[in-house]
């Protein structure tokens, strides 16, 4: 009987370094360190030399959701590769066609004053291990996580969403305009995946 496994390697960057306990992966590089724990008890993750296998356990039978869980580790490899070398941003514009917006950072919280002259500011929280900084009319939030940096941008903006207004007249607001996987640099890692046959 023919038995189908799927894996994916990768080549860990010479800027890095991977240490692997169990389900969590730990990566140190220039910009700090990252871990991200992976909870499929159906997948194994190793690392020989400078390159790292996810695959499939030894005696499970092989299902298409196994393909899914490997795909999506790969690219939080990826991204927690590229956050411990490069970091990642986020950029947001302040838009104030009706009434002036003054956008302030104090401590974890974010405050969003006049909005529609409304006297009570608008408050958001800015998720641990995310910067958040205002310049003129700009937003920016920086940080090692993807997704930390992405969900802190993404709350600035829900901070300020409209209701009951026409948003082609009602523009106000605070929207994102690079999202935190846009930079330029990128990390040129090469993936392959690849089915083997084993009897």
């Amino acid at each position: 009987m023919v038995k189908k496994v799927y894996s994916a390697k990768f080549q860990i960057p010479e800027e890095v370094q991977v240490d692997i306990e169990g389900n969590t992966i730990k990566v140190k590089g220039s910009k700090g360190e990252l871990q991200r724990t992976f909870m499929n008890p159906r997948l194994d993750i190793n690392k020989e030399g400078s390159t790292i296998t996810i695959k499939c356990r030894e005696g499970i039978k092989f299902s298409r959701s196994d393909k899914m869980f490997i795909n999506t580790y790969r690219a939080h490899m990826r991204n927690v590769f590229r956050g411990a070398r490069y970091g990642f941003t986020a950029k947001l514009k302040v838009c104030s066609g009706h009434f002036p917006i003054t956008v302030s950072v104090s401590g974890n919280t974010v405050s969003i004053k006049n909005f529609l002259g409304k006297k009570v500011p608008r408050t958001t929280t800015v998720m641990d291990g995310a910067k958040v900084e205002v310049k003129g009319d700009e937003i920016f939030v920086s940080g090692l996580d993807k997704e930390v940096v992405g969900q802190t941008a993404a709350r600035i903006e829900q901070a300020t969403r409209i209701t009951n207004r026409d948003r082609r007249i009602f523009q106000d607001g605070c929207y994102i305009t690079k999202k935190p996987g846009d930079q330029d640099e990128w990390i040129k890692i090469t993936f392959t995946s690849k089915k083997k046959n084993e009897n």
